[in-house]
């Protein structure tokens, strides 16, 4: 995992930054279990194409995982506005369900559908 992770900072170094890149960097950096170090780039791949659902997706997850469900929750319901907006029903299913827990951590009542 290591070397993948240095091979995406070294295409970042390179120029070659992308939304898919940020992402790709993300889901290498959640595997070796840096969460935080994830979110950033994360960010920085919704920063770049705020129509990227997968992004809002795993940023959320990331977010929850770290245990900021209040933030967890605005990028669920930001992420849920676009995978909707993209027809992406799989993203929505799974923010909906990263919403929840986000809810339940902060011990709000559930969202109105």
């Amino acid at each position: 995992m290591a070397d993948m992770i240095k091979r995406f900072e070294t295409m970042l170094e390179a120029g070659q930054d992308s939304p898919m890149l940020r992402l790709s960097l993300g889901n290498a950096l959640v595997a070796a279990g840096r969460l935080n170090d994830a979110i950033v780039h994360l960010e920085q791949a919704i920063e770049q194409d705020p129509g990227y659902s997968a992004a809002w997706k795993l940023l959320a997850r990331q977010l929850l995982a770290t245990g900021d469900a209040a933030r967890a929750l605005r990028t669920c319901e930001q992420g849920i506005a676009v995978a909707q907006g993209k027809g992406d029903l799989q993203a929505v299913r799974e923010m909906e369900v990263f919403a929840r827990r986000a809810r339940k951590q902060l011990e709000l009542p559930p969202a109105k559908s």
